[in-house]
């Protein structure tokens, strides 16, 4: 069994501010021990599981934050950036399972925990309409690629997200409990390390289908500022649809997928 982790950080037991999670910011490094340990606790449940190879992506931030010195020997890590698959890169056929740790809510999400979607210059981002986030966007290139996400922790709000997109029968672990923005009523870090490996164990013994999103797809921005649509706008096949909103519709996910890491990046230059 090949299973793909993609670990963030905002969704980590013991992570609260925004200024736990930027690199030189006083408690960074203690922020890194903490997702690198929910990593491992990850890869533990794989193994417990019988998965023969596990490939870890670094999805958080500039994607140098996991250990690589204290990462369980026997998973391969990826990470640095820019990378085109973002969060998920190193999705590809094969894989049998993935599993998302450290999740948080999309962007404007009530008591999630630093709630964003990508980039804090985003708004809202939909595709035909539907509100969607870090979880939807990455489940559905998951699928692309013929792999079902098949566990997620982080916050309640990321469980809750997950569980609207990919059913509600889905296995998770919140592992806190976000009172607002900056603040949340946390597991024990050990306690939460033990909840992931017993959940992501259970969750690979079971069988769930890709979410898979057919085109045409219509991917539809609300940028904070206007100028960050300025920006965007420049990119060919893109509509301005309102003054902070442009929209871009492709035939398939991966190329929609793409256009929505340009747009980000373009709409990012003024921020």
């Amino acid at each position: 069994m090949r299973v793909f982790l993609s670990v963030d950080m905002e969704g980590v037991a013991g992570v609260v501010h925004a200024e736990q999670t930027r690199p030189y910011a006083p408690e960074y490094e203690r922020s890194r021990r903490l997702m690198t340990a929910e990593a491992n606790a990850a890869i533990a449940g794989a193994l417990d599981a019988g998965a023969r190879e596990i490939v870890v992506s670094d999805a958080h931030w500039d994607m140098r934050n996991i250990l690589p010195d204290e990462l369980h020997p026997h998973a391969e890590l990826i990470q640095g950036s820019p990378r085109c698959w973002s969060m998920m890169e190193g999705i590809e056929a094969g894989f049998d399972a993935v599993c998302f740790i450290g999740y948080h809510g999309m962007a404007g999400t009530a008591g999630s925990v630093i709630d964003h979607t990508y980039t804090g210059s985003l708004l809202n981002v939909r595709i035909n309409g539907r509100p969607i986030g870090e979880i939807g966007l990455n489940a559905a290139l998951a699928g692309a690629y013929g792999a079902p996400v098949v566990f997620v922790s982080g916050d309640q709000t990321a469980v809750a997200e997950a569980r609207a997109w990919l059913g509600e029968d889905l296995p998770g672990v919140a592992v806190k409990q976000g009172l607002g923005r900056y603040a949340a009523r946390s597991l024990a870090p050990e306690v939460a390390r033990e909840r992931i490996r017993q959940g992501v164990a259970a969750a690979l013994r079971q069988r769930r289908a890709p979410v898979r999103l057919d085109g045409p797809l219509t991917l539809s921005i609300d940028f904070m500022k206007t100028v960050q649509a300025d920006y965007a706008a420049i990119m060919p096949g893109v509509e301005r649809t309102a003054p902070r909103t442009v929209a871009y519709t492709a035939d398939d996910y991966l190329t929609l997928f793409r256009a929505f890491r340009v747009l980000f990046l373009l709409g990012g230059i003024d921020v």
